[in-house]
């Protein structure tokens, strides 16, 4: 999925990608429009990597009255501009100023006919994080399933996506302490990486190993213990024996077997651990 953090970067991409269809096709003045409009979009991104937040809420404010003043009500050009001043006031946890922004964008990207479901998902999910920001989770759940359901009828589903829809949920449900939602929604992502990358893939071994560290947490130690196991294997297949990732698999092996008071057998996972972080070697 795309976070809240990777919208203005996401939101350029798809100004350049939109910019290219309405220049093939538009008179010289609304190409002159575009290029300004594009320009302030890029100026508002470089304040803001900047941590200039003042001035880069300035310049969304302008690329938005420019668009309103060159372009129809429902242009993407608005909606891209209402989502990136949203971000910036999100960001700064002004919520109450970002949420009628996030939303005007949602309605015009869902009622825009040339809109992709892109688009539409990256609004959905902007008003998730807003709402699970301000502790309104049942509000935020809402959206975050609406991005999943979109994201799951794509004519192509992509699973890292569909996974990051579920991940979100998951996140959610852990703040609320909903554990038995948490279990449904992993298992979920297991059996999603498992169909469409195979039993043995390292992405499969990161969503069991989050369900192995739910089951751990619950003190659901019989569960949790074949679960770090085969993401062990998974990790040693991957990566190596001497990976980092196989490091941290063992370490939490060992706070597994600690919780089982089997001392012996979680000093040997430790030692294990230990001589790869002092190795220190790089991850491929």
């Amino acid at each position: 999925m795309k976070t809240v953090p990777d919208v203005i970067t996401m939101v350029l991409i798809l100004g350049l990608s939109a910019l290219s269809i309405v220049v093939s096709a538009a008179p010289d003045d609304h190409i002159s429009f575009i290029s300004k409009w594009d320009a302030l979009i890029r100026e508002s991104e470089n304040h803001f990597d900047n941590a200039e937040y003042d001035a880069a809420i300035a310049i969304s404010k302008q690329a938005l009255e420019l668009a309103k003043e060159n372009a129809e009500s429902d242009h993407f050009t608005i909606a891209e501009s209402l989502n990136n001043l949203a971000f910036l006031y999100h960001q700064q946890a002004k919520y109450i100023q970002a949420e009628p922004l996030f939303k005007q964008a949602l309605s015009i990207r869902e009622n825009l006919a040339s809109s992709n479901q892109g688009d539409i998902i990256i609004s959905l999910n902007n008003l998730a994080e807003l709402y699970r920001a301000q502790g309104s989770y049942p509000k935020a759940e809402r959206y975050y399933k609406r991005a999943l359901v979109l994201r799951e009828k794509l004519p192509q589903p992509n699973h890292s996506e569909v996974v990051k829809s579920l991940n979100n949920l998951a996140a959610l449900y852990k703040i609320q302490g909903q554990a038995d939602k948490v279990e449904q929604v992993y298992k979920r992502a297991v059996q999603l990486k498992e169909k469409s990358l195979g039993s043995d893939h390292a992405e499969v071994a990161i969503s069991l190993n989050n369900l192995a560290e739910l089951y751990r947490a619950l003190g659901r130690y019989a569960e949790a213990e074949p679960l770090y196991q085969r993401t062990l294997e998974i990790f040693e297949r991957s990566f190596g024996a001497n990976d980092q990732n196989v490091a941290m698999n063992l370490e939490q092996m060992a706070a597994l077997y600690r919780s089982m008071a089997k001392y012996n057998k979680a000093k040997r996972f430790e030692q294990r651990a230990l001589a790869i972080r002092v190795a220190k070697p790089k991850n491929k």
